[in-house]
């Protein structure tokens, strides 16, 4: 990182900042924001708003007002993740910086896609600008953690999730069939913007029956996730909330049953005797799902853990909530940090591979 300067640090947490704007809303893509800069003044600035519409970088050169467009020979460019060099929906940005003569490009971490993975950088070198690579590389890298773990590993980033009493179980079935919520108006909140930062969300069979979750986004502004069931036996009726046609929905089962369904429910067989979680996985590798938040029930959270198929966990504990009786909770894996924040009364436990 030679010529990092007190100011590229600046300049790069603006960057971050600018990029989380587009949270939920570029997958496949990355989050990314980018900074213009002049003798240390912000002539321009952009992130990536969504997928399919112009990059940061794009943005940044659009927003540079007429009166300052002749300083970008000397100007320097900051950039949380590395230019692309490949033609996709849009035109490779690093091309956009050599053809504006920008002098030098700052960049937070380099970008594993295949179609990238330095190539931009390797680019805008040849064309003489100058490069630096690795500024809060560990925050550039975290800000995109789900898309960096869909091109390394081929498959999504797995966050499971579920809330539990402070005895341990959940699923916790009260006379008459109803379910006991554990969770607050609080917390209830914060796993609608959890499913809003998703691209898909994931439940078994137990919990489609006893729940009859909608799975979507309503007490939060954001997209819905694609909806996915486990269904091996194919013994879900078709009246329940999962397949009422709202947004797509994909039930994963042993055996199609035609016209079972109605619109936007798709069936995909899997062999459930074999390594069912990982084919799964790499079908939704395939339609570009690049996050999966899995939210029950407690088999189903406890196959991830054991197969190791987990990144985040997130565990909610109602502390105060004690009732001798129900599905116990999954196992948390061993030798992991916990991290504890409070919501709304319950406690929120992190857990990180």
């Amino acid at each position: 990182m030679g010529g990092l300067t007190a100011e590229d640090r600046l300049f790069m947490r603006r960057c971050l900042q600018l990029a989380r704007c587009g949270s939920g809303s570029t997958s496949p893509n990355p989050m990314v924001g980018a900074v213009i800069v002049h003798n240390g003044r912000i002539i321009g600035e952009g992130y990536h708003i969504r997928a399919g519409e112009p990059h940061a970088e794009v943005n940044a050169v659009n927003s540079v007002k007429e009166c300052d467009r002749h300083l970008f020979p000397e100007a320097t460019v900051y950039v949380t993740l590395e230019p692309c060099s490949h033609y996709g929906k849009t035109p490779p940005c690093c091309d956009l910086l050599i053809a504006k003569g920008v002098k030098r490009v700052v960049i937070g971490t380099a970008d594993n896609n295949v179609m990238v993975n330095g190539g931009g950088i390797s680019r805008m070198r040849d064309n003489g600008i100058e490069v630096v690579v690795g500024v809060y590389e560990d925050e550039c890298c975290r800000l995109n953690r789900d898309f960096f773990t869909s091109h390394r590993l081929s498959r999504p980033a797995v966050t499971l999730k579920w809330a539990q009493t402070a005895d341990g179980f959940i699923d916790v079935v009260r006379d008459g069939g109803v379910p006991l919520s554990i969770s607050t108006q609080m917390s209830r909140l914060a796993v609608h913007k959890l499913r809003s930062m998703h691209d898909a969300i994931l439940v078994g069979t137990r919990t489609a029956l006893l729940d009859n979750p909608s799975l979507n986004v309503r007490d939060w502004c954001g997209r819905n996730p694609l909806r996915l069931v486990m269904d091996r036996r194919g013994v879900l009726p078709s009246t329940l909330k999962l397949f009422d046609g709202a947004s797509r929905t994909i039930v994963y089962t042993e055996k199609k049953v035609l016209g079972k369904f109605g619109k936007n429910v798709e069936q995909i067989e899997v062999d459930f005797s074999g390594d069912v979680l990982s084919s799964v996985l790499s079908h939704l590798h395939s339609l570009n799902i690049n996050s999966l938040l899995v939210e029950g029930g407690a088999k189903l959270l406890q196959s991830f853990i054991d197969a190791s198929l987990w990144d985040d966990i997130r565990v909610e504990l109602n502390p105060t909530l004690f009732v001798g009786e129900g599905v116990a909770a999954p196992v948390l894996p061993e030798g992991v940090s916990i991290n504890k924040i409070r919501c709304g009364g319950n406690e929120i436990l992190s857990l990180y591979c």
